[in-house]
């Protein structure tokens, strides 16, 4: 195996996108150190190579001692760990901003040849959303301390266990409307392979340094994803685009739900902060750097989302057995 004495510490590796880098550097080699706050629930990364190859290691960003320790005598580091919403315990600032600095400034401390930073498209500093603007700190404090990175900025990110397309197409299973917030925003949904692709090229310093924005090949409205997720699982529903006052509101409520319950009810249906993001397009900036300055060709969703959502529809795997019985009787 190649590059087999190099070390990669991946922070969030059992993650969505992170067990997909994980897996791609093992496969070419590199000895991987998956760096988790509980790793007993990421024992599976460990298939992903040969025996001890991949190994989950406890770290909690947050602290010092165990990030530093995860991280002294790596070849790489590369930081998937984000929140989409904040509880009790995880805030935005200290997630995305505060730690990921300290990761920064310890990989240049140990002396880390390559980091690479995974942020977000629309990570601004004066965004009205709080997960854009500690986004934009995170990538802030990371340039600061180690101004060599490399940050992957993707837009919404499909692959078999996403939680976007998989969301909505178990709603469609159990309700005839489809309820969307912001049904006119534009995203360029990139598919999980191909962001892995990109860290780890970056990981073997194939990457200038920089800002990347990591899209699919097309741009789409809200409402036109929806539409195409209902045809691949062959159900018809009405989408409703909810207007961003109502949703505003509605919102307020699911958060003064989960403060006063004191976190008992989780918000996972929406948050205020959330609708401030959806008022903005998710797309890339045609100035940036992109896939294609990786010599990476994105993959259509098309290629990919019958694969995995294929289980929403109501046959579920049995659907071409169905269609087939119903063309024999036809015939």
């Amino acid at each position: 195996m190649h590059n087999a004495a190099k070390i990669a510490t991946v922070f969030g590796g059992s993650g969505f996108v992170g067990r997909y880098i994980t897996r791609r550097l093992a496969r070419e080699g590199w000895r991987v150190r998956v760096a988790v706050r509980r790793p007993n629930e990421a024992m599976f990364v460990r298939t992903y190579g040969a025996v001890g190859q991949v190994e989950p290691i406890l770290a909690n960003i947050r602290d010092e001692a165990s990030t530093r320790a995860v991280v002294a005598g790596s070849d790489a580091v590369i930081n998937c760990v984000g929140i989409l919403q904040e509880t009790s315990r995880q805030k935005f600032q200290a997630v995305q901003g505060e730690a990921a600095g300290r990761i920064a400034r310890l990989a240049a401390e140990e002396g880390v040849a390559q980091l690479i930073h995974l942020s977000a498209i629309n990570a601004d500093a004066a965004s009205e959303s709080a997960y854009a603007r500690s986004k934009a700190e995170g990538e802030a404090a990371v340039l600061a301390a180690f101004p060599k990175a490399v940050i992957l900025r993707p837009s919404i990110v499909f692959g078999p266990e996403d939680n976007f397309f998989n969301r909505f197409a178990r709603m469609a299973r159990f309700s005839v409307m489809l309820p969307l917030v912001g049904a006119e925003t534009m995203f360029q949904p990139v598919y999980v392979d191909d962001l892995a692709r990109a860290a780890v090229l970056a990981a073997n310093g194939r990457a200038r340094a920089g800002v990347y924005e990591i899209g699919g090949p097309v741009a789409r409205s809200f409402r036109n994803l929806m539409r195409g997720m209902l045809r691949v699982v062959r159900r018809k529903r009405i989408i409703v685009n909810i207007p961003f006052g109502m949703a505003r509101i509605n919102a307020w409520f699911f958060d003064m739900g989960s403060a006063l319950t004191g976190g008992l009810f989780a918000n996972n249906i929406l948050t205020r902060d959330q609708v401030k993001q959806l008022s903005y397009d998710n797309v890339v900036d045609p100035s940036a750097m992109k896939l294609s300055d990786l010599g990476i060709e994105p993959t259509p969703m098309e290629a990919v989302l019958d694969s995995y959502l294929y289980c929403h529809r109501a046959s579920g795997q049995y659907t071409a057995i169905k269609d087939s019985a119903v063309n024999l009787r036809e015939s």
